[in-house]
C-alpha cells in the first residue's frame, strides 16, 4: 500500500548523502523550515525547469525562513554537474535505495506518455520547524513551482 501523507503528518525522518558526499538528517533542519522536493531526474527538462525555478527564488525562500533539498535517485557525481551547470545554490540529495522516497509516498507506479513504469514522482513537502509537514504537494508542476512554494511559505508566515 502506497504512503499517502498529508499536512500536519510527522515528516519521516532520513538521512542522505549530498552532492559531495556529505550526510544530512532531517534532524538537521530542526528549528527551521525545509522545502524538501523529490524530482525524477537531473537534467531532464521537467527536472531541470522545476529546479530552475526554485534556484530563481531561492533568496526569497531563505528570507521566509526555510532551506531547499532536493532529492532523486541519481547519484553524486551527477548531482554534482547538475548543481553546478545551472548554479542551484540548494543541497540536492541521493536517494538510491528510494528508502527515503518510498517513506514519503513519491516512489511508485507512473504513467508518462500512456506508458506506466516504477520510479520517482514530481512531489513537494514543506516541513515545518517542529518536523510537522505544513503543505503537501503530491504531484507538483515543474514551470513556476519556486513562485508557488514561496506563496504558500508566505502563507504560512
Amino acid at each position: 500500500m502506497p504512503v499517502t501523507l498529508e499536512a500536519g503528518d510527522r515528516a519521516p525522518a532520513f538521512t542522505l548523502r549530498d552532492q559531495d558526499g556529505k550526510p544530512h538528517s532531517l534532524e538537521d533542519y530542526r528549528g527551521q523550515k525545509v522545502v524538501l522536493y523529490f524530482y525524477p531526474k537531473d537534467e531532464t527538462p521537467g527536472c531541470t525547469t522545476q529546479a530552475c525555478s526554485l534556484r530563481d527564488r531561492f533568496a526569497e525562500i531563505r528570507t521566509e525562513g526555510a532551506t531547499v533539498l532536493g532529492v532523486s535517485a541519481d547519484d553524486e557525481a551527477s548531482h554534482r554537474k547538475f548543481r553546478e551547470r545551472h548554479e542551484l545554490p540548494f543541497t540536492l540529495l541521493v536517494d538510491g535505495d528510494h528508502s527515503v522516497s518510498e517513506a514519503y509516498g513519491t516512489w511508485g507506479e507512473k504513467v508518462l506518455y500512456g506508458k506506466r513504469s516504477i520510479g520517482m514522482t514530481r512531489a513537494t513537502f514543506i516541513i515545518g520547524p517542529d518536523g510537522t509537514l505544513l503543505r503537501v504537494w503530491k504531484r507538483a508542476k515543474a514551470a513556476d513551482h519556486g513562485e508557488t512554494v514561496l506563496n504558500a511559505l508566505r502563507a504560512l508566515g
